[in-house]
């Protein structure tokens, strides 16, 4: 790992590029951040540079910096009882993480991060993103909107996992998935991984895959999957999703 320590005040706004943290201050939740609070905000700040697989946080760890991806990407996940790795989400360039874990009572973090890739990661600390919203209330209500709009993803999500079958959860991650011009679409997740992401046995999403090739539906292997039917994949999604 590689550190690029940051003054206590900010570059200019002008100044955008990889290497600038104030990239951050043109963030969605920092939009119209008054002058006074940006170097605050970014007091102590650090620009890391890792290697794909590195740990940037463990699960369980005093929560005291979260994280604003500059490039590459990095995935938040946890392991199950079994010993699998569940991945939550991939943050990518431009995307933050961990930010409402500096407001958990217990001030851990609840899951593990993890580059994918090498990866340019600005750590921003606690201390700063709690004084700037004790001192600008607008911050605290963008923080309180996208913690809700997080719970009402996790509540939908438990009842698509009770509700949906093994089928369906695999035919709606696949079309949400971005294909390319021949309509391929590349697994970000291993199958293990993305067995544990849909709540189903690793062999159960072998054999789905392996009938739906067979059928037609989709033809390809591992980690790239070419969608020959996306009308039959749709009829089964449809039923899972909800409608907000």
């Amino acid at each position: 790992m590689a550190y690029d320590w940051i003054i206590n005040t900010p570059p200019t706004m002008t100044e955008v590029n990889i290497n600038n943290p104030a990239q951050v201050l043109a963030y969605p939740l920092f939009e119209d951040l008054p002058p006074e609070l940006q170097p605050v905000l970014l007091r102590d700040a650090a620009v890391l540079h890792v290697q794909a697989g590195e740990i940037l946080f463990q699960e369980g760890a005093d929560a005291v910096e979260y994280l604003y991806v500059l490039s590459g990407s990095v995935e938040v996940l946890r392991h199950t009882q079994e010993g699998q790795e569940r991945v939550f989400s991939i943050f990518r360039g431009g995307q933050m993480l961990a930010e409402t874990a500096m407001f958990m009572s217990h001030g851990r973090y609840p899951m593990e991060a993890r580059s994918r890739e090498d990866a340019v990661v600005l750590h921003l600390k606690r201390a700063g993103l709690q004084e700037a919203v004790r001192c600008w209330p607008e911050l605290a209500l963008r923080l309180l909107a996208r913690l809700s709009d997080r719970v009402y993803r996790r509540v939908n999500e438990v009842e698509w996992y009770s509700d949906s079958t093994a089928a369906q959860r695999l035919a709606d991650y696949l079309l949400r998935l971005p294909t390319d011009h021949a309509g391929t679409v590349h697994l970000p997740l291993t199958q293990r991984q993305l067995a544990a992401h849909l709540g189903v046995r690793p062999e159960t999403l072998s054999r789905l895959l392996a009938d739906w090739v067979a059928q037609g539906y989709l033809s390809g292997a591992r980690r790239n999957w070419a969608l020959c039917d996306t009308t039959f994949l749709q009829s089964l999604a449809q039923a899972s999703r909800r409608q907000f």
